[in-house]
Formats: structure tokens, sequence, C-alpha cells
């Protein structure tokens, strides 16, 4: 049975919104997501909320969502816009937010026989951006994203919102260079860097699977010695005045190119 809470001082709520902060994520291991379609893309891939806030029950999905959550031993909270409100900062907030334990994010958890590509994305500082490459990344059919160095936390509520539920369908994990390099060299695997400094335009390789498509840094991109890393490394052509793409843009490029290579030989 549903139960309500109508009180900003509720210890509950207090933990929760205390969760828009990447401490207290940490200190917790969990994390928020908001609005009916991210949390039901979670159900469907299979996770489910710790705690289940929502002010309007009268969805069909929402139903749905608050039985299989009570199901689970999860608890599926009733309560109104003021108090949604509190928790995620926004002024207009969805009609239903979700507490999530967040996910184990070693390099031992990827398989990467699991997926042809894989993206890879160093010292990224913005959240937006990892949020627009997870959702990139569930679009192409990628495994997941492997984000290497000091990169913004991908459990924030800015990246969730940015990838449309993307961090509930691809694997996330997170090393540093010198780990992540022995990892991927004990198996297969194409590393792919973009860099404006290559000489090879992004169509000419032939890419092998699986790949791994390397971004780096927003401002600074990848540094020297993971470029001499690379198997490959490539740029795409720059018509215009601006001298680069965004991070997350180049990174759907790129991830577009390597698939429809494949697509080409099947």
């Amino acid at each position: 049975m549903p139960k309500q809470i109508t009180s900003f001082s509720n210890p509950i709520v207090k933990q929760a919104r205390g969760l828009r902060d990447k401490k207290h994520r940490r200190a917790e291991g969990r994390f928020l997501a908001e609005g009916l379609r991210i949390l039901t893309e979670a159900r469907e891939a299979g996770v489910l909320p710790e705690i289940l806030f929502y002010s309007d029950a009268s969805h069909p999905l929402l139903r749905q969502l608050i039985d299989k959550t009570e199901a689970a031993g999860g608890d599926a909270i009733e309560t109104n816009a003021d108090i949604l409100h509190k928790i995620s900062g926004k002024e207009n907030p969805q009609t239903v937010l979700g507490v999530y334990r967040a996910f184990d994010t070693s390099l031992a958890r990827i398989d990467r026989d699991a997926a042809p590509l894989w993206i890879v994305a160093q010292a990224l500082r913005d959240p937006g951006n990892i949020g627009t490459i997870l959702r990139t990344g569930d679009a192409v059919g990628a495994g997941g994203l492997i984000l290497v160095d000091d990169c913004a936390d991908p459990f924030s509520v800015e990246a969730m919102r940015a990838s449309m539920g993307a961090l509930f369908t691809q694997k996330v994990a997170a090393a540093r260079w010198d780990a992540f390099v022995p990892w991927l060299r004990s198996g297969p695997g194409q590393l792919v860097g973009t860099s404006l400094k290559a000489v090879h335009d992004y169509q000419e390789p032939c890419y092998t699977r699986p790949t791994f498509i390397l971004v780096g840094n927003e401002q600074a991109g990848l540094p020297g010695a993971y470029e001499a890393e690379c198997d490959v490394l490539v740029k795409m052509p720059m018509l215009g005045k601006a001298d680069s793409l965004n991070a997350a843009v180049a990174t759907a490029v790129m991830a577009y190119e390597v698939i429809n290579q494949w697509r080409r030989m099947t």
C-alpha cells in the first residue's frame, strides 16, 4: 500500500533531496531519476527504484511502476508538487521521481564481447555531454560508456536528464587511464581516437569489431600520450569557421560512421 508524505521536514524527503549533491550520492550509493518516461525505461530494463515519489497515479504506466516497485520491496510514496520541487530542484518538477541504487562501475563488469561498439570518454566535465553520449550509445547499439580519468558524474540529475533513460540501458564503467589501457589490450579491441591533429579523415579507416571510440576533454582534447596509444587517429572535416565539434556531437558522428560501415558489409 503506497505511503503518503506531505511534510518538507520528513527525513526521507531530506535524504532524497541530498542526492542532488555528488558528495551525498557517493556516500549513499544512490541517485535520482525523474520523469515517467525515464523511470519506465528503467523498469523495462529490469531496474526498479528503491523509493518512488509521485503526485498523480492516474497514468497506467505509473500504476505499473508503483505495483512493480512495491512487489520488489521498494517504497511507493504519494506526495505533492511542492515536495517534488524540493527534491528535484526544478520549478516545474516531473510528477514522478525515483531513488535508485548506484551501479557497479568497475571495468571488470564490462564484457567487451557483449557488443561490437563501445564509447570511451576522457576527462569530460559536462554532465550533459555524458548523458547525450549515453543516449547516442543506446541509439547505435553500443555496449556502454567507459569514463576515463576525472569525468563529470554520470549519475547526476543533469546527466540523467540528457541520457533520457539510456543510463539504464548502457553499461557504465569508470577507470584511470593506466588501468584502462591494460584492460583494453588484454583482449580484442581497436582504439579509435578523435583529434584535430590527426591526418586521416574519419571515413578513411576500416573499423574492426570491437571498436572503442575515444573522445577527449571538451577544451583540451586528448593528451598526446593517449593519442599515441590509439590504433587509429582520425578527424572530421571542419568546413566552416568553427575549429571543432561539441564532444557529444563528434561522438555521434563517429559512432554512426562505424556502424554504417558495418551495415554496408552485411
